[in-house]
């Protein structure tokens, strides 16, 4: 198989749409979980400007797990409702964080990062984990990162259910 890779424009209005249309096709035929979040990862990670780190944790017994990702080594275990990704896994809800340093709890596994967005993920109603996203730029996530991650998050969810 060969996938040609062409990035849209981040400040394309149709930005999310052709990102997702971009996952659709690396997803497209392929169920492993792993395989799959590694191409979304590195998709997200060079797709979304001012980023320094991308990746998925997945829930394994009672904590967030390290899954594939892109950007410097990260924390490998998480516990259920703590840090930004422990919360969006526990309350089952996004988590768009202006400023990890006023977000209680904040787990720093990469001093750089100051903002964050974590997106659970699900499978047969329950999280199987979460989709990470952090910036060294404050603020730098909107309601419309959120919404296209979101997106992105059940285009994957897709790809590996059942």
């Amino acid at each position: 198989m060969s996938f040609q890779l062409a990035l849209p424009d981040y400040t394309d209005p149709d930005f999310f749409p052709q990102l997702a249309a971009q996952a659709g096709a690396l997803l497209a035929g392929e169920g492993d979980e792993i395989a799959n979040a590694a191409n979304i990862s590195s998709l997200l990670f060079n797709a979304l400007p001012d980023i320094n780190w991308a990746g998925f944790y997945f829930l394994r017994e009672s904590q967030l797990v390290l899954g594939p990702f892109q950007g410097l080594p990260a924390c490998v275990r998480i516990k259920m409702g703590q840090g930004v990704c422990g919360t969006a896994a526990d309350t089952g809800q996004t988590q768009l964080v202006p400023d990890v340093h006023a977000f209680p709890g904040h787990i720093a596994c990469d001093a750089a990062s100051r903002s964050e967005i974590v997106v659970p993920l699900f499978r047969d109603g329950q999280v199987m984990g979460v989709l990470d996203v952090d910036s060294p730029t404050p603020g730098r996530f909107t309601q419309r990162d959120q919404a296209g991650l979101e997106s992105l998050a059940r285009l994957f969810e897709g790809s590996v259910a059942g």
